[in-house]
């Protein structure tokens, strides 16, 4: 059996690496921990020629390289080098350039994972070849069509042949589209195989050396014993918080005024914030604020050794309400809709939705930081997610 993989960005990385690893030991007839009963035939009959397909979504050393590395992910065996670009432009030459690769290798199974313009655009191309799609990480719905990953998700999953879901919100939603039931299986959540596999690593690492050896900016960083009892760690991104001065500016004022005033807060940046500070001169602002220390991008390990420990969570990334959901760490999520809402409170998770207006999100920050520290584990959030995995694939 030849099966093609395809990612093209940082969230891609953190599912793929699992399931390679479950393939080889697929190949290597090992027997999985979730399925101590796989029978010989299975294991023997379908040997898996794998090929690993980069698009090059995610161009920057720091978010490609360094996490392939990180997460012992074998180096692509094909590099598209798409780069960046706006949507149509990424999806249109990633498709222009798998076709020819899928043409050429002539895959039994083309395998995308969660929702970027990759899992797109891999999608569509297989199908129009007539080559079976395996989605991992199907059926997540946040019910905003403005989102561009809402968008590949609702055309991925209608083109797949199976459908691998993280949940069973996930298994509903599909089944209300017309889904049909055999092709969806029910597998659990690969990224928190990841997690487990890396979280021994991580907690062996000092937070402040973190914090030294990815300052932003050449500031004096005063580490004291109390940081690493108390801090916020923050992520922001996504255009609807970071795009609009009225909408960015707010929530800046807030972190330096308020959340800066109990406790550090942590800030690896991301490039599209760190310009749009710049763009409405908040720049200044923040550098000079003491206790906002801003970080340059981490690697997945110092980004999970911070989430261990830290007080409180502020993100609009939807893998990081997943990680404090295992890990307990209290959430705040700067969005007002969510395609994972098996992370919620409302459904035993860490996570609450508070959008952008500064008004929930103070109320919201109090009422957190009242809270303990509560791991919650959805069902098949085990850690052997990719053995399931790549057992349906072989299976189907």
């Amino acid at each position: 059996m030849k099966i093609i993989s395809v990612v093209g960005a940082r969230p891609n990385f953190m599912k793929i690496a699992p399931f390679i690893h479950a393939i080889d030991n697929h190949n290597s007839q090992q027997v999985y921990p979730s399925k101590p009963q796989l029978s010989v035939e299975t294991t023997n009959n379908k040997h898996i020629n794998h090929l690993l397909v980069h698009t090059g979504q995610h161009y920057d050393d720091k978010m490609s390289k360094a996490f392939f590395r990180a997460l012992n992910i074998p180096d692509a065996d094909i590099n598209l080098g798409i780069g960046s670009g706006t949507h149509a432009e990424q999806v249109g030459n990633t498709m222009i350039a798998l076709e020819k690769v899928f043409e050429g290798e002539k895959p039994d199974w083309v395998i995308v994972v969660g929702d970027v313009n990759a899992t797109l655009a891999a999608s569509v191309t297989a199908k129009k070849l007539h080559i079976k799609v395996c989605h991992i990480e199907a059926g997540l719905r946040s019910g905003d069509i403005k989102m561009p990953e809402e968008i590949n998700r609702l055309v991925t999953d209608r083109l797949s042949d199976l459908l691998l879901t993280p949940d069973t919100i996930s298994v509903d939603n599909l089944l209300k589209e017309g889904t049909p039931k055999e092709r969806i299986k029910f597998v659990g959540n690969i990224m928190i195989d990841t997690l487990e596999t890396n979280r021994e690593k991580a907690s062996t690492l000092s937070i402040e050396k973190i914090i030294q050896d990815n300052l932003l900016i050449n500031k004096p960083f005063k580490g004291n014993a109390g940081l690493v009892k108390a801090y916020a760690l923050m992520t922001l991104h996504r255009p609807s918080n970071v795009d609009k001065k009225e909408v960015f500016g707010p929530i800046i004022n807030f972190l330096i005024d308020e959340v800066a005033a109990d406790m550090p807060i942590l800030w690896p940046i991301h490039p599209r914030a760190k310009k749009q500070l710049g763009k409405f001169r908040l720049w200044d602002k923040v550098v000079n604020t003491e206790n906002l220390i801003l970080l340059n991008p981490l690697g997945y390990h110092e980004m999970l050794r911070l989430n261990m420990d830290a007080t409180i969570m502020l993100t609009d990334s939807g893998g990081l309400q997943e990680e404090c959901t295992i890990l307990g760490t209290p959430c705040l999520t700067l969005r007002w809709n969510t395609e994972r809402p098996v992370t919620l409170r409302e459904y035993g998770g860490a996570s609450i939705l508070v959008g952008n207006n500064v008004e929930r999100i103070r109320k919201e920050y109090h009422e957190t930081l009242k809270l303990d520290k509560k791991p919650v584990r959805p069902e098949l959030w085990d850690g052997h997610t990719a053995g399931r995995c790549v057992e349906e694939i072989v299976n189907s």
